[in-house]
């Protein structure tokens, strides 16, 4: 049986490390920081951005998940979107958040976090007493 073909065949790394920059630039988060967010070397990172390597296809699921975007506008197949934020003072704050420190955001993540779980627990408990 032959070995199956890499996902980067498939995909023209020229358009996809441009819509990486581009995706990543439009959201206001700096390389460093999606490297920390992917849990990578910077340097690797970078070698996406340029072209010169390709991320396992695994990474590319959880870049398309942070930048809150498809994986066809990732690899440049449908135009890209904006955030999904509804609210426009919440939007708002969502484009000044990286200007937080590192610090900030782990407590801005782990106050939304709990938000959101209070959230969904409120609604399992509620669909259980109807």
């Amino acid at each position: 049986m032959p070995a199956p073909h890499s996902w980067i065949g498939l995909l023209d790394m020229s358009v996809f490390s441009e819509r990486l920059k581009l995706l990543r630039s439009a959201r206001n988060i700096t390389q460093a920081r999606l490297s920390e967010l992917l849990e990578v070397d910077p340097r690797v990172y970078n070698r996406w951005e340029k072209g010169s390597a390709a991320p396992q296809f695994d990474t590319v699921i959880r870049i398309a998940d942070i930048l809150q975007v498809s994986l066809d506008e990732l690899a440049g197949r449908k135009e890209p979107s904006e955030p999904k934020i509804h609210n426009p003072e919440l939007y708002s704050l969502y484009q000044q958040v990286d200007h937080l420190s590192d610090e900030e955001q782990r407590a801005l993540i782990l106050v939304i976090d709990s938000l959101v779980k209070k959230s969904q627990m409120s609604k399992v408990i509620g669909n259980k007493r109807a």
